[in-house]
């Protein structure tokens, strides 16, 4: 049992060598920026309801039913 433990911990060893430690976790308060919609164009800027009619997918409308 002893030879399993020196084997396990050589391999340990080895793969501790080979590639080091994890890099250190990124919180999510890190990961995420908050922005103010209407400094940014946001919504108000994505949507233009005259054009919208271009974007419309309808598979009756393309078969030209």
């Amino acid at each position: 049992m002893n030879e399993a433990l020196t084997t396990d911990a050589a391999a340990a060893a080895v793969r501790h060598a080979r590639y080091g430690k994890l890099p250190e976790r990124v919180r999510y308060e890190e990961m995420v920026q908050e922005v103010d919609a209407e400094s940014s164009g946001g919504a108000k800027a994505s949507y233009n309801p005259e054009g919208a009619w271009n974007y419309y997918s309808c598979l009756a409308l393309d078969l030209g039913l």
